[in-house]
């Protein structure tokens, strides 16, 4: 295998682990959404399911610790490739914020145009490791 080959290995599965955090928080925010409607729809004391609540916002707290780390993971994966020389490599959507306009489809300042699932040449910078 060639570094190349390894990095672009490592970015798709770094991809999958952000989109992975990312679906299990949207997921969790909607039950803890959902959870006070359902209980009034029920006609329940607050009571009966402030454990479940208490629950999914202990879930929600550590889905966003895990994409705090996985985003530093993220940024040391970056540094790392360019200190290889793998600056054009990247899975999934690109857009960071500031980018106007954002051109993978999500994030950035604004609506993206059609999603470009591999990034151009990264930006070169020194960043310590």
């Amino acid at each position: 295998m060639t570094r190349l080959s390894v990095g672009e290995a490592l970015a798709a599965r770094l991809y999958a682990a952000e989109s992975a955090i990312d679906q299990a928080l949207i997921e969790t925010a909607t039950l803890a959404a959902a959870l006070p409607a359902a209980r009034a729809d029920a006609w329940l004391s607050a009571v009966t399911g402030q454990r479940a609540f208490a629950g999914a916002a202990a879930t929600i707290s550590a889905l966003s610790d895990a994409r705090a780390h996985i985003v530093q993971t993220h940024n040391t994966l970056t540094a790392i490739a360019r200190k290889l020389g793998l600056d054009s490599l990247a899975v999934g959507p690109v857009d960071k914020p500031g980018d106007g306009p954002p051109i993978g489809g999500g994030g950035g300042d604004g609506p993206g145009v059609a999603p470009d699932v591999v990034n151009k040449s990264l930006p070169r910078r020194t960043i310590a490791c």
